[in-house]
């Protein structure tokens, strides 16, 4: 009831997971960095490769393309699976790609913090769900000035929203892709927690 039923062959499912990973995979961070000539996001900021880090360059445009890049790899990974094979293929090719951006192979499996891409598949999956859950994001952010907050908050409450909103089968997802971004934002967690985490629009 809380996912969805197992009906593709498993070899098209080990294929949609390895094309989600590689997808999932592509650092746009890294790459409109480069584009940019904003040198090696890696070594700016926070050391992460997404779109809030690259905000942190003062470069907007880079930004914006990095937020769209990653939550769109997320987006094209559940609809190109859904429509090829199938709902089941669609959250696992979802997942995958969230696990490619946390864990890319080509970046020595360490990747950015995944809220960008775990949006756009959300919104992918069931846009009421994914609408609430940048809601949420929006919200805390306007409220507190804290991305990673925002972050925190919004996938917190999306097994929720997932229930409320009439999409049942998609809750242990909501909750398996929650529970990554809380290990994520581990560091972040700790600075929430000592009052030091960096609020929006600061450099460090």
């Amino acid at each position: 009831m809380f996912m969805p039923d197992i009906t593709s062959a498993p070899l098209a499912l080990i294929l949609v997971a390895v094309a989600g990973y590689l997808l999932g995979s592509v650092p746009f961070g890294i790459v409109m960095a480069r584009l940019f000539g904003l040198g090696d996001l890696r070594r700016i900021g926070s050391g992460n490769i997404g779109a809030t880090n690259v905000l942190r360059t003062g470069n907007k445009p880079a930004a914006l393309l990095t937020l769209l890049g990653d939550a769109g790899k997320g987006a094209a990974a559940v609809l190109l699976a859904r429509a090829v094979v199938g709902e089941d293929a669609a959250q696992l090719a979802g997942f995958a790609a969230f696990l490619g951006h946390c864990f890319p192979v080509f970046l020595g499996f360490k990747g950015g913090k995944g809220v960008a891409t775990w949006l756009g598949t959300m919104l992918a999956l069931a846009w009421p769900i994914g609408l609430a859950a940048c809601v949420t994001w929006l919200a805390v952010a306007v409220l507190f000035r804290i991305s990673s907050l925002a972050a925190l908050a919004a996938a917190a409450l999306s097994p929720i929203w997932a229930l409320l909103l009439g999409y049942p089968g998609y809750v242990v997802l909501s909750v398996g892709l929650a529970l990554l971004i809380f290990l994520r934002h581990r560091a972040n967690i700790e600075r929430l927690i000592a009052g030091n985490e960096p609020r929006i629009g600061g450099k460090t």
